[in-house]
């Protein structure tokens, strides 16, 4: 634990309760959310090849069809592009590797000839489940390399509740 504490001590203090330089509190936590994501892409990467044999971007992919309801586990491609702001093309090759890979299934859209729609495999369900604990240590520990308790604190305020996992009730209505 003194590892962690002297690597916090080097950290610069929190972005967004600093009221220097020329940006405003929103982009200065932008640029800190930035600098997290790639702390974490970085060590996430090699842990993805290792446990699921796949690309980053491909476990976007299958990450995105993960959330989707247990009974189809399924979006469109143009849904997908849209999601991560990729290409169609790009997203295309990722999705047949993907399916040669025997991770996701590919079918046309009834009713829609250009529409396809693409599916979580049985064996991808399992390997994501396999793999969950891990990446999420994985992810954990990136953000605690990189952030200091202030900066945790400071993003923590611009995310919704991790710790229930779910948005927060609205109130009820008075009548």
């Amino acid at each position: 634990m003194a590892d962690l504490d002297e690597h916090h001590a080097d950290l610069p203090g929190c972005p967004s309760a600093q009221n220097v330089g020329l940006l405003p509190p929103e982009l200065r936590a932008w640029m800190l959310m930035l600098a997290m994501t790639g702390a974490v892409e970085q060590r996430l990467g090699s842990v993805v090849k290792e446990r699921l044999d796949v690309s980053h971007d491909e476990f976007l992919i299958l990450c995105l069809l993960a959330e989707q309801p247990a009974e189809s586990h399924s979006l469109r491609m143009t849904r997908i592009a849209e999601l991560l702001g990729r290409p169609k093309t790009r997203l295309t090759y990722q999705i047949a590797c993907l399916q040669h890979a025997g991770l996701v299934t590919r079918r046309s859209v009834c009713g829609d000839k250009r529409g396809v729609e693409v599916a979580l495999t049985d064996k991808a369900r399992r390997l994501l489940e396999e793999a969950s604990g891990p990446l999420a240590e994985t992810v954990t520990q990136a953000l605690e390399r990189f952030t200091g308790p202030a900066q945790r604190e400071a993003v923590s305020a611009l995310l919704p509740d991790l710790d229930g996992c779910a948005a927060p009730t609205p109130p009820t209505p008075e009548r």
